[in-house]
């Protein structure tokens, strides 16, 4: 066994530059493989954490503009939804329908405390919405039902907004602030989104009603829906274009086949829309990093080709001296198997290596942001050694074969040729 292992490392030495040429055909190729399989756990990963806090069986309907004449009617009418829709969808989908509120959002608001000031959204919704959209609150509390049935003037703000109004860090938590020269008792704090330019400020919805009913006639309702008993895209689909675009659209005088009419924005549907996406995506990682792989192992097959052709001679000699095709078969597949084992290892540690420098550039990077592009572009270890095994697999028997032909060869011939 330690002469066979000398005779390899000696072969090998003998032939520095093509051994070298193949082992990094050999570890290119692993490491291609796991820095792309990295890159695609990078993009899954961020998708999740980016949509971590919003449920998955979620939608938002939103009215629009007509854009198809419709019983008489012209095109380019706006659509006004009234909180007797909610009523309506609730009893017509009652199998379908979790839970369902209604939100308003005005722009273009100056809020002010004290001398300080912002220019900022206004949404007036129910206490649905936080579970709905993942609202994360920081300090204090979101809208309850008390607050709705009191009509209460009371607001919830962005961290980012309290570090405008209150620039000397105290605690905005029961302080007021001033909207429109009405008082708002501010009690809570929420987290806004790092790519929100322009953090909302949420107030009950009843509330918003009581004092800006005429501007409400100006402004247009939209639907928030949690779903249930729906987990097929095909099903949604149906239910949602066939059934509440028909009920809507007769309610409202609108075609049902109007898109521009009603807009629903999906996040089941979504969320299932990237899942396809991201296992085509893995797939296509898997083909392209096969692919490489297989360039290393043609490598490999190339060399024991080449190995086997210039001994010929020596496995003649070999032979007539009594030595077993076994013996001959074993040398040169070892050799094949040491080339593929080394350089693969080496090329799965470089691999890993660079993921794992990446992702911790990349966790500091993303401290304080809500939206990352890549988040962990790691792999898992068992899926590095899987891939490497694969690689030696290969390689061995881009070696056997090779090998195989050579242990035929009669000593005569060989020691001929």
């Amino acid at each position: 066994m330690l002469d066979t292992a000398f005779e390899i490392i000696g072969t090998l030495k003998r032939n520095k530059l093509r051994t070298a040429l193949t082992g990094f055909a050999v570890s290119w190729g692993i490491f291609i493989l796991i820095i792309l399989l990295g890159a695609g756990n990078g993009l899954s990963n961020s998708f999740t954490m980016n949509n971590s806090e919003e449920k998955l069986n979620t939608m938002r309907i939103s009215p629009g503009w007509t854009s198809i004449e419709y019983e008489g009617l012209k095109e380019g009418r706006a659509i006004h939804f009234v909180e007797s829709d909610l009523n309506m969808l609730r009893s017509k989908f009652s199998e379908y329908i979790e839970d369902i509120d209604t939100e308003v959002q005005s722009n273009s608001m100056v809020i002010s405390h004290g001398k300080d000031y912002v220019n900022s959204s206004i949404t007036a919704t129910t206490p649905l919405a936080a579970n709905l959209w993942g609202i994360k609150i920081l300090s204090g509390r979101f809208i309850n039902q008390q607050d709705m049935a009191d009509k209460r003037k009371i607001v919830i703000i962005s961290d980012r907004t309290a570090e405008t109004l209150f620039p000397d860090g105290s605690d905005p938590i029961g302080e007021f602030l001033t909207m429109n020269k009405i008082a708002y008792k501010i009690v809570g704090l929420y987290k806004a989104d790092s790519n929100d330019g322009n953090p909302s400020i949420y107030i009950p919805f009843n509330t918003y009603i009581s004092i800006y009913s005429n501007a409400l006639q100006n402004q247009r309702m939209r639907i928030n829906v949690a779903v249930k008993n729906l987990t097929d895209e095909q099903v949604q689909n149906e239910f949602l274009d066939s059934k509440i675009r028909q009920e809507l659209g007769k309610k409202h005088r609108f075609n049902a086949e109007d898109s521009n009419a009603m807009w629903i924005w999906n996040r089941l549907k979504q969320h299932l829309q990237t899942q396809a996406a991201s296992v085509l995506l893995t797939n296509a990682i898997w083909i392209v990093g096969i692919l490489t792989l297989l360039s290393g192992i043609v490598g490999v097959s190339n060399i024991m080709l080449i190995t086997v052709k210039e001994r010929t001679r020596e496995f003649g000699i070999r032979k007539a001296l009594g030595a077993k095709p076994y013996q001959i078969l074993s040398l040169i597949v070892t050799e094949s198997i040491v080339i593929t084992t080394f350089f693969g290892y080496i090329g799965m540690v470089c691999g890993i290596g660079v993921t794992e420098i990446v992702a911790n550039v990349l966790n500091e990077a993303n401290q304080g942001s809500d939206m990352t592009v890549f988040s962990n572009p790691t792999i898992e270890i068992s899926t590095a050694l899987y891939a490497t095994l694969t690689l030696i697999i290969a390689g061995t028997l881009a070696g056997f074969f090779p090998a195989k032909k050579a242990t035929n060869v009669k000593p005569i011939e060989a020691m001929r040729g």
